[in-house]
């Protein structure tokens, strides 16, 4: 394959075509610049650099010998598709007789090298089975309807086909091509659910609210329960302590003001302890339980928390001699 120099890639600058509108000087300046990085990208094999630089230079300046490289660059990274179509593009527009020699050149090398694309390009026929009118779509391009159930050129590599239709559960397929491979994709969509079948799965979504309700029901039962044990606890806690107090006073009496007692107070020293231990964990117990529960309604859903504020109010107490919760239900 036979490459222009950069010296005749600069000819471009110093041309225009009739075609187009004719560019300033700054655009000719940039043109010229960003010719020789895509050619220098296209000598070094950096496809994807050439590509950049060749396609923002055609842009600013049309011209063949830009086309020439941005085709060579993209038959480098295997876009086939495109590379015909820009030599194609090259042979279509033509060269005017009195055109740059470096224009003519570019001419010749698109029809020789155009020749070789075919041979290489995968093919493939895609066939969609249920709707009429489904929307393809191969990677991010939109295919169009008229174009399913006959080949179509694509570049060699990975591929996805995704297919979608009004009223079908949508599909996608990945397909790989080599070079000059043909392939036949059949896709059969499946049609959506009917509105039968979303009415049934629609109750099911209630069941499912009905469990969630009813999983709210047993928290606010465990809230209350826990509510209940922490009372109970400081009831136990409140009494024991009482009786560990009274049982304190008559050993220190009967142990001349508790410096010194006989062996005889012993299973009453032993009885104090217990109630004094007894009434420590009680209320350990029944503050433990009366957090618990009130932490559970607190942390509930909103709506049963609302609920809840409406149908029960629930607090602890402790008073002189006994303890527990209180509450109003309506």
């Amino acid at each position: 394959m036979r490459r222009p120099s950069l010296a005749v890639l600069l000819a471009l600058a110093l041309s225009s075509t009739a075609a187009f509108a004719e560019p300033s000087a700054g655009d000719r300046a940039t043109a010229r610049t960003l010719a020789q990085e895509g050619q220098q990208a296209l000598e070094s094999k950096n496809y994807p650099v050439a590509i950049d630089k060749f396609s923002r230079a055609d842009s600013l300046v049309h011209a063949p010998t830009l086309l020439l490289g941005l085709a060579r660059a993209q038959v480098g990274v295997g876009r086939l598709v495109e590379a015909q179509e820009n030599y194609n593009r090259i042979i279509r527009d033509g060269v005017a007789p009195n055109s740059p020699h470096s224009w003519t050149k570019a001419l010749e090398d698109a029809n020789k090298e155009v020749a070789a694309i075919p041979a290489r390009l995968p093919w493939v026929t895609i066939t969609v089975l249920g709707p009429t009118n489904p929307e393809v779509i191969i990677d991010s391009t939109p295919i169009p309807t008229a174009s399913l159930g006959v080949k179509r050129p694509v570049n060699p590599g990975s591929h996805t086909v995704r297919v979608s239709a009004e009223g079908y559960v949508p599909s996608e397929k990945s397909i790989t091509l080599a070079d000059g491979q043909a392939m036949t994709v059949n896709i059969e969509l499946e049609q959506a659910p009917s509105d039968q079948a979303q009415a049934a799965k629609k109750g099911s979504l209630s069941v499912d609210a009905a469990g969630s309700s009813s999983g709210t029901d047993t928290r606010k039962l465990v809230a209350f329960g826990a509510l209940g044990l922490g009372g109970a606890g400081i009831i136990a806690g409140t009494v024991t302590g009482i009786l560990a107090l009274r049982k304190h006073d008559q050993i220190k009496k009967a142990c001349n003001n508790g410096t010194q007692c006989d062996p005889t107070q012993a299973s009453p020293i032993d009885s104090y302890h217990t109630l004094a231990n007894i009434s420590t964990v009680s209320f350990i117990v029944g503050g433990v339980g009366a957090a618990a529960g009130v932490v559970l309604l607190l942390t509930q859903p909103r709506d049963s928390a609302q609920t809840a504020a409406k149908g029960a109010r629930v607090a602890p107490y402790i008073g002189v001699g006994n303890a527990g919760v209180v509450g109003t239900f309506w």
